[in-house]
């Protein structure tokens, strides 16, 4: 078994790869056999010239600048907020109790049709996208810090009390360390949700950032830089998942997740 993963993590890369090779192949050969505008569907070739011409414009960083700020601030806000709630309810359960019903009905909610409201409340500036990216990054890190710290084994707690830890050292050496994957868990899916509430609300009413920006190409049929912005954005996504797992993997490696996903 441990041979089976040290083959799939040194060669995994080369599958990923050609796969993306041949995606791009199919691409290209069905919209030259078809003969399909690229008003429709640009060809890979148009689509990475556009995104050359866009990385050599000095106003599309000035765009994805505004756009990981966003991101970030909220993201920011969603981990404090999130971790530090789920902390709280974890350790009195009547107030969760009491919160339950609230906190469900706010889960549940669609955070798409809330955009529009929020960008009412927050204006069109970029303190809407904050809240937007902190709201949409917020649940999967509360969820988990509650569940991590509620799911501390008993025994633990007794080892604590035979060694007569105090409170803090109980929270910080037990609790937090045995919360710790879950709570990078819901970081790595609230970032990226943080991500996709910034770009949410770029599209509804922004006038910078990469969201802003697959708009103005969409209204001026600038199918290709369209595509290109896409990427960028997917692009954008994508590192901030990594930039998360890479720290999981940093800060938890003594947890089994870390161990499976670092092994030769």
């Amino acid at each position: 078994m441990r041979a089976l993963r040290s083959f799939n993590k040194k060669y995994s890369w080369v599958f990923a790869t050609l796969l993306i090779v041949l995606f791009l192949v199919v691409w290209h050969l069905y919209v030259v056999l078809f003969d399909v505008s690229k008003l429709v569907l640009p060809n890979p070739l148009q689509v990475g010239q556009a995104l050359l011409d866009l990385l050599r414009e000095p106003s599309t960083w000035s765009h994805g600048w505004t756009t990981l700020s966003e991101i970030l601030l909220g993201f920011g806000i969603a981990l404090v907020v999130g971790v530090g709630l789920g902390v709280l309810l974890a350790k009195l359960p009547t107030l969760e109790n009491l919160l339950n019903p609230f906190i469900v009905a706010t889960q549940v909610t669609p955070k798409t049709p809330l955009v529009p409201l929020l960008i009412v409340w927050f204006g069109f500036g970029v303190s809407s996208k904050v809240v937007i990216a902190a709201i949409f990054g917020f649940f999967p890190v509360f969820r988990n810090t509650l569940l991590g710290i509620k799911s501390v084994p008993g025994s633990f707690k007794d080892v604590m009390s035979v060694f007569k830890a105090n409170r803090w050292q109980r929270f910080f050496l037990m609790e937090m360390r045995y919360a710790a994957p879950y709570i990078f868990a819901g970081t790595e899916v609230g970032v990226v949700m943080a991500v996709i509430g910034a770009i949410v609300g770029e599209f509804l009413a922004g006038d910078h950032g990469w969201g802003y920006l697959t708009v103005a190409m969409l209204n001026n049929f600038q199918i290709p830089q369209l595509f290109a912005v896409i990427i960028l954005l997917t692009a954008l996504g994508f590192a901030m998942h990594i930039v998360v797992a890479v720290l999981r993997r940093f800060m938890v490696r003594w947890h089994e997740s870390a161990a499976i996903g670092s092994a030769e």
